[in-house]
């Protein structure tokens, strides 16, 4: 069996602790092309499994005859809903989602059987062996509809209403602006498709290697199906291809590990580009409805806000993310009086769920739109109406829940603006809409720039008990940390040894591959929590095993352990402040102190406690916010509709950064993906269909797209985080997708109201 254990990931020298910005070790393996994704993934008499799904985005199955595949020489078993032998279905937060359709298929893409064998192409045929008779039903895929359509699931086709009403319901303002939004649905796009590989342990368990976001609730959730306990059930992260929230549900987990139980074989499964496409959640598409009410000197008065999210066939985390809608969707501004009704409902489309930015993105270029249109109507600077309403720390939100952490929206918001603008486009090819096509007239060419302001809470929310855990140990001067964290390219790898650095003041960290068999969970790599979290869970274990180190120092000196005390910079000191105790110089870092003795120590970190929204929406439902502006300058062909993302500027705050390097590379990833959903990311459906399943024809931008990106990180640390930092990676995505539509309402004057704009809105 070969590359099944990632390589441990040792870190460079001590110099590269808290603050500073070592390289990243699987950086370099990955530019070189030598990083074991979970594709690369191989063993020993391995099959290939594939997966059937529906062609119809709803029909009821009659009848499956797997007889033709089983006869195929070079399959080895063939799995439908009868061979689940645990729960028949799954799900993030409701188990709602088949593991195979039994009775009924709710969108294309649907699985409704799987094939083991000795060969992709065999594995390929033997789907198409498989006869399948369908009694199509007639979709829903209008999400207005939804609520009142006739059901296409036994819990309905609601999935979560929330109101937040806030005030005065009936105040009014001296000024009324109003407007409908839409947004369509966005790709994760993430580069390494769903893959993975299932190995029978002879013993009725299995082991799983998989890329994903969370890997014990993928265990949970896996056990469940197959009956087993989750000990029997031992998930192993392999080489994740990004992920962005595309990975936190189950895609072909129980499928891969049924086959291998069946077969008992190692099984490996990985998706084609286009499986890709329908075998996992995307960013629900959205429909608002907003009205703003403010005084003639730009004050908000009242916020009423109508938000529909089309969640798909399944709940995934639905629920979550429109609490996240209705949550922000008044944006980072003082809002007296509001009233938000937000909805994600069941349809025949693909399941929707997490996706960078959680509900936050849509709601923002609904109120980043009404805060352009509300500045025209009042004849006020955008900029200096965004000032005036910013939030600030002590400041109730709408759902009565008052900010006690930093919350530096103006300073975002100066920060970005006061960026230098580009000097204006040259005839280059690469520097005029529509590139190396030359279609544009550079006389005709119109510049616009625009501003928009987003934020989003960070770690879970709404009661969730939410925690991580590391183990620590120390030995010889190296520090080894063990933390289950799916490592999606947010770079925990890094701050985990920074962390161990600087508390330990080691110069060798070694972080151990995660798992489930070693440690507890770590929760998911979602929710900008991962730095907060098992930051904190590495923190506090480290800080133990400090502490450990400083008893044992002072029973050597024969001093009382009081009178001494380990650093946050990682130094065993006096707690007098003299210089030596029992005769030794004292300033040693906490490696040297420990000696040839090893210290090792676990502990699990908490948030402070949240509260679920109640019937009006009022609550503490979150722990912290994280804010961020962009400026976008776009240039825009005016003739073809043809947009160029000239340059974005940025202001984020980010608590204190432990990384710079690393959160400079996160905002501009995260740019790319808000550039992405404002002018050409959309699945394309019709009826249900999925019309554009490649890369072909869903389109990413490349490095020939990609904005110049000026970032200026704003550090007041965070109370209660880990040195005081903030997660940092969905904040670019946020604003940036409003900012480059102002920017091109700016430029043309077409009253941009939905996303991503198309040549034809435009002309």
């Amino acid at each position: 069996m070969t590359d099944l254990d990632s390589p441990p990931v040792r870190s460079g020298p001590a110099s590269g602790g808290v603050g500073d910005s070592p390289v990243r070790p699987d950086g370099t393996p990955k530019v070189q092309g030598r990083f074991a994704f979970s594709s690369d993934l191989e063993a020993e008499g391995m099959l290939w499994g594939r997966t059937l799904r529906s062609p119809h985005p709803h029909a009821r199955v009659v009848d499956i005859d797997v007889g033709p595949a089983l006869a195929m020489a070079g399959v080895s078993c063939v799995v439908t809903a009868d061979d689940v032998p645990g729960s028949a279905t799954y799900g993030l937060i409701s188990a709602d989602q088949p593991v195979f359709a039994r009775d009924v298929v709710r969108f294309v893409g649907e699985p409704v059987a799987a094939v083991a064998a000795d060969h992709p192409d065999t594995a390929r045929r033997a789907l198409e062996a498989i006869s399948v008779t369908y009694e199509l039903l007639t979709p829903l895929v209008d999400a207005s509809s939804a609520a009142a359509a006739e059901p296409i699931h036994p819990e309905g086709n609601v999935i979560r209403r929330i109101t937040v009403q806030h005030g005065d319901p009936g105040a009014r303002g001296d000024v009324v602006v109003e407007g409908t939004y839409e947004v369509g649905m966005q790709d994760q796009a993430f580069l390494g498709p769903e893959s993975g590989l299932a190995v029978p342990d002879g013993d009725g368990g299995v082991d799983l290697w998989v890329a994903t976001q969370w890997l014990h609730e993928d265990r949970d959730q896996v056990a469940a199906c197959l009956a087993l306990p989750p000990e029997q059930v031992r998930l192993h992260l392999g080489g994740v291809g990004g992920a962005f929230g595309g990975r936190e549900d189950v895609s072909m987990q129980v499928h891969a590990c049924l086959l291998a139980l069946a077969a008992d074989r190692p099984v490996k499964m990985s998706y084609l580009r286009d499986e890709s496409f329908l075998g996992h959640v995307h960013r629900h598409p959205a429909r608002l409805r907003y009205r703003h009410h403010a005084t003639w000197r730009g004050d908000l008065v009242k916020v009423e806000a109508e938000v529909v999210l089309d969640g798909g066939a399944y709940a995934s985390s639905s629920a979550a993310v429109i609490a996240n809608s209705a949550r922000f969707a008044c944006g980072p501004y003082r809002v007296p009086n509001a009233v938000v009704d937000a909805m994600a409902v069941r349809t025949n489309n693909p399941p929707c769920g997490a996706m960078r930015g959680f509900g936050a993105v849509q709601v923002c270029f609904g109120h980043e739109s009404q805060m352009d249109h509300l500045a025209a109507r009042l004849s006020i600077d955008p900029v200096e109406l965004r000032l005036r309403n910013a939030l600030r720390s002590g400041d109730a939100l709408p759902t009565g829940q008052v900010i006690t952490g930093a919350a530096p929206v103006a300073e975002c918001i100066r920060a970005a603006v006061a960026h230098p603008l580009p000097p204006p486009s040259g005839t280059g090819l690469l520097e005029r809409p529509g590139g190396t096509g030359r279609t544009d007239d550079p006389a005709r060419t119109r510049r616009g720039v625009g501003v928009a302001v987003g934020f989003k809470n960070l770690l879970y929310s709404e009661g969730f008990d939410d925690t991580s855990e590391a183990r620590v140990r120390l030995d010889g001067g190296v520090a080894t940390v063990a933390c289950a964290v799916a490592e999606v390219g947010q770079g925990f790898v890094t701050i985990a040894a920074q962390i161990a650095r600087t508390t330990l003041g080691c110069d060798a960290v070694v972080v151990e591959p995660a798992d489930t068999a070693a440690i507890g969970s770590a929760g998911s790599s979602s929710a900008s929590r991962q730095t907060w979290m098992s930051g904190g869970a590495v923190l506090r274990a480290c800080r133990l095993v400090a502490d450990q180190v400083r008893s044992a120092l002072a029973r050597r000196l024969g001093v009382p352990p009081e009178s001494l005390v380990a650093t946050e910079d990682g130094r065993i000191e006096s707690a007098d402040g003299s210089t030596a105790v029992g005769g030794m110089p004292l300033g040693m870092r906490v490696a040297e102190a420990a000696e040839a003795e090893a210290y090792e120590a676990s502990a699990v970190h908490r948030h402070r406690p949240t509260a679920p929204l109640d019937d009006r929406g009022q609550g503490d439902a979150d722990v912290s916010y994280a804010f961020a502006a962009h400026r976008a300058v776009v240039d825009v062909d005016p003739d073809l509709g043809l947009v160029r993302v000239v340059q974005i500027a940025t202001g984020q705050d980010v608590g204190r950064a432990l990384n710079p390097t690393q959160v400079l590379g996160q905002i501009e990833g995260g740019i790319a993906q808000g550039v992405g959903l404002a002018v050409m990311e959309e699945i394309v459906l019709d009826g249900g269909l999925v019309r554009n399943p490649s890369f072909t024809d869903y389109l990413i931008p490349t490095v020939a797209d990609a904005p110049e990106v000026l970032a200026t990180l704003i550090e007041e640390p965070e109370p209660g985080a880990p040195f005081g930092a903030k997660g940092v990676g969905e904040p670019p995505t946020i604003s940036s997708t409003a900012a480059v539509v102002a920017a091109i309402r700016s430029a043309t004057g077409v009253d941009v109201t939905r996303v991503p704009v198309r040549p034809w809105d435009l002309v």
